[in-house]
C-alpha cells in the first residue's frame, strides 16, 4: 500500500504525501501570482525604467535568500505544521511565539479574499471589453469605496475561489497538484512573453538605464536618479516575494523518507527561481516596444499583446486570470495551518486544532478561511487595498523573528539535529535578521516611501488587540503545548 493510501489517522493526524516538487510549487505558486502582469508598467514607472527595476528585483531576492535558508534550517529541524510558531516558543516564549503566528496569520489570510478579488477584477476590466462577454457587466450590483461590483464576475470569482476550498477541503495532495499545474501555466505566460520580445522587441527599447515619465495611466516616476529609482521600487518587493514562508508551513504532511537536507534549499530556491522569473518578464516587456509609451495604458502587459496579436492576447489574459489562483490556494493552505498550530497550542479555542480523520486537512481551520475567501469577491477592488502593506509587515516580522528564533536555537540546542544548515553558520542567519529589520525599519519609519499610512497602522495595532485577546480569552494562562 502506498503512502498516499494511508489513512490521516494512521499518520498521525495528517497525510505525509508532500514531495520536493509539491514543496517547491507551493512555493513558487504563492509568490508568482498575477503581479507580474497587472504591475508590470508600475514597476517601470516607480523605477524610471525596466533597467532599474530589474536590479531592484535582483537585489529583493538577494536579500531574503538568507531568511528562506533560515526557514530551511529551522523546518528541517522541527517539521511541524506552522513550525515558526513552535521555533519562536522555544526560544522567546509564548507571548512572542503567539505574536508572530498572528502577525503571520495577518501577512498570510488576507491574500486569500485579495486573490478572488483580482480574479473578478480582471473578469470585470478585460474580458468584459470583448463584445461577445460584454454581458459580464451587464448587471451592477451595487459601487463599494468608489468600486463597481458586477453579478456574473463575482459569481465567476466565488466559483474558482469555491474550487480551491474544495481542494485544501480533500488534503494537502489535492492542494498540491493545482500548485503544479499553475506553476506549468505561469512558465507558459513568461515564454510567451519572452519570444514575443525576442520576434518583435530590442533591447534598445529598455533604454536609457533611468529617465522620469509623468502622468501615465499607472503614475509618474518620483525618483530622480537611477539609484533612487532601484530604491523605489526595493522598498515593496517583499510584498511581491511574500509566500516562500509558505513551504515550511506544511512540512508535517511531507512524504516518508523525505531529503530534509534537500528540503532545506525549497524556500531558498523558490525565492531565486521567482527573481529570475521576474527578471525575465519585466525585460520582456520592457523591451517589446519603447517602454516610455509601453507604460502609458493603465495594464500595459496585456494593452501591448492586444495590438501586436488577439491570440497572444487571449493566452495572456487567461494565464493572468488563472494567476490568482495559486497565491489563493498556497495562502489557504499556510493559513490554516498556522490557524491548527495555535489551536494545537491552546492560543486559539482548541477546536482549531481538530483534523479530518479522512483528508487530513485541518476542519475548523478550513471552514474559517473558506467564509473570509468567500467573501472576497463581494468587497470590490478598492476595499483590501491597505490591507497589502499590512500584509506585507505581518510577513516580514515574523521572517525576522525566524532568524533571531534559529540564532538562539544554535545556542541553546546545539544538539538539535540540523540536517540542512545556513550558509554561513551564525553569520549568514545575522544577514538573515538584518535584512529582516531594515526592511522593518524601512516600513515604519515615517520619512521612507514605503512606510504605513494611518489607516494600515489602525489594521495592524487592532489586529494586535484582537489577537491578545483571544489568546488570554482561551488559552492565555495555559501551559503551551509542546510539539
Amino acid at each position: 500500500m502506498s503512502d498516499k493510501n494511508v489513512s490521516a489517522e494512521a499518520a498521525g493526524g495528517m497525510k505525509k504525501e508532500l514531495s520536493l516538487f509539491n514543496f517547491f510549487t507551493i512555493g513558487f505558486g504563492a509568490i508568482i501570482g498575477t503581479g507580474w502582469v497587472l504591475l508590470v508598467g508600475n514597476w517601470m514607472v516607480m523605477g524610471g525604467g525596466p533597467i532599474p527595476a530589474m536590479i531592484a528585483f535582483a537585489l529583493g531576492a538577494i536579500f531574503l535568500v538568507p531568511i528562506g535558508m533560515v526557514f530551511g534550517e529551522l523546518t528541517a529541524a522541527i517539521p511541524i505544521s506552522g513550525g515558526i510558531i513552535e521555533y519562536v516558543d522555544r526560544t522567546y516564549g509564548r507571548t512572542m511565539g503567539f505574536l508572530t503566528g498572528w502577525m503571520l496569520l495577518l501577512g498570510n489570510a488576507p491574500l486569500c479574499p485579495w486573490e478572488a478579488i483580482a480574479i473578478s477584477t480582471l473578469l470585470t476590466d478585460r474580458f468584459a471589453e470583448f463584445p461577445a462577454l460584454a454581458w459580464l457587466r451587464s448587471i451592477k450590483m451595487y459601487t463599494l469605496l468608489g468600486a463597481d461590483v458586477y453579478l456574473w464576475p463575482t459569481v465567476i470569482a466565488l466559483a474558482a475561489a469555491a474550487f480551491v476550498i474544495f481542494l485544501n477541503f480533500r488534503g494537502a495532495g489535492a492542494a498540491a497538484k493545482l500548485s503544479s499545474f499553475l506553476t506549468k501555466a505561469l512558465l507558459t505566460g513568461m515564454i510567451l512573453a519572452m519570444g514575443i520580445s525576442f520576434m518583435t522587441g530590442s533591447p534598445s527599447n529598455a533604454m536609457p538605464a533611468f529617465s522620469q515619465v509623468k502622468d501615465t495611466a499607472v503614475g509618474s516616476t518620483e525618483a530622480t536618479s537611477l539609484i533612487g529609482g532601484v530604491m523605489a521600487v526595493l522598498v515593496m518587493t517583499p510584498f511581491f516575494y511574500a509566500g516562500f514562508d509558505t513551504i515550511p508551513q506544511q512540512a508535517e504532511e511531507a512524504s516518508e523518507g523525505l531529503d530534509w537536507k534537500k528540503f532545506g534549499i525549497i524556500p531558498a530556491l523558490a525565492l531565486m527561481a521567482s527573481g529570475g522569473f521576474y527578471l525575465i518578464c519585466i525585460y520582456a516587456f520592457g523591451s517589446i516596444t519603447d517602454w516610455h509609451q509601453f507604460v502609458i495604458p493603465a495594464v500595459p502587459a496585456l494593452a501591448v499583446l492586444e495590438h501586436i496579436n488577439l491570440w497572444f492576447y487571449l493566452a495572456m489574459l487567461i494565464i493572468a486570470t488563472l494567476g490568482p489562483l495559486g497565491p489563493m490556494n498556497a495562502f489557504f493552505g499556510a493559513s490554516t495551518r498556522l490557524m491548527l498550530a495555535l489551536g494545537r497550542k491552546k492560543m486559539l479555542p482548541e477546536s482549531f486544532a481538530e483534523i479530518d480523520p479522512k483528508s487530513g486537512a485541518p476542519k475548523t481551520a478550513n471552514y474559517v478561511l473558506a467564509g473570509l475567501t468567500l467573501i472576497g469577491p463581494f468587497l470590490g477592488r478598492n476595499m483590501l487595498v491597505p490591507l497589502t502593506n499590512v500584509a506585507a509587515l505581518g510577513f516580514i516580522f515574523a521572517c525576522t523573528m525566524a532568524g533571531f528564533a534559529c540564532f538562539k536555537l544554535r545556542k541553546t540546542e546545539p544538539e538539535l539535529p540540523r540536517p540542512y544548515k545556513v550558509n554561513g553558520g551564525m553569520a549568514g542567519i545575522g544577514a538573515a535578521i538584518l535584512a529582516g529589520l531594515i526592511i522593518i525599519g524601512l516600513m515604519v519609519m515615517p520619512f521612507s516611501p514605503a512606510a504605513l499610512k494611518p489607516i494600515e497602522w489602525i489594521i495592524t495595532c487592532s489586529w494586535i488587540v484582537i489577537g491578545f485577546v483571544i489568546l488570554f480569552a482561551f488559552g492565555g494562562a495555559k501551559e503551551p503545548q509542546k510539539q
